[in-house]
């Protein structure tokens, strides 16, 4: 009776520590997952948000009521790449739509033990109190980790604050 009762609580006691052992990587998958995204967020944080291309003609914006010479767009301008050393991206917009897996640093090498994680980006014009329209967007940086899981996103507020006018 007590081998029985021994191997019953034995049983419980090794359950309990393999499902604990299964789970003890998660925090470090889910810190480095965080770790990527806020990277991410502090890299787009470089970058101006401008209504007009800092490529064109008017990279403060125009001078008077007419609009830009090349208005600056959600997404990339054909041709610029984050990992591009002539025409990189150059505006907070220019981001969305970006991902990458494995995680790359900016000079595109792959960042080692991080080739299962994957991260996407996306921009969008937000609306804030006594802010302009099209004048603030909305960064959200979401991370994947090995199997898609965790799957981590933390967003930034960018708010265009040159006085060019509309």
């Amino acid at each position: 009776m007590f081998i029985v009762i021994v191997s019953v609580a034995v049983a419980g006691v090794l359950l309990t520590l393999s499902t604990t052992v299964k789970a003890s990587a998660d925090p470090m998958v889910q810190k480095q997952a965080l770790s990527v995204a806020e990277s991410l967020l502090d890299e787009i944080a470089l970058r101006p948000v401008t209504r007009c291309d800092p490529d064109g003609p008017d990279p403060d914006g125009p001078t008077g009521p007419a609009p830009c010479a090349i208005a600056e767009a959600i997404g990339p301008e054909g041709g610029e790449s984050r990992y591009s050393a002539t025409t990189p991206f150059d505006n907070a917009n220019d981001y969305h739509g970006f991902s990458m897996s494995p995680i790359r640093d900016a000079e595109n090498n792959a960042i080692p033990g991080l080739a299962s994680y994957t991260a996407t980006v996306t921009v969008a014009n937000t609306a804030i109190a006594s802010v302009n329209g099209g004048d603030a967007v909305l960064v959200t940086a979401r991370v994947f980790g090995p199997g898609n899981k965790p799957d981590i996103a933390i967003s930034s507020v960018r708010i265009r604050y040159a006085a060019d006018p509309p």
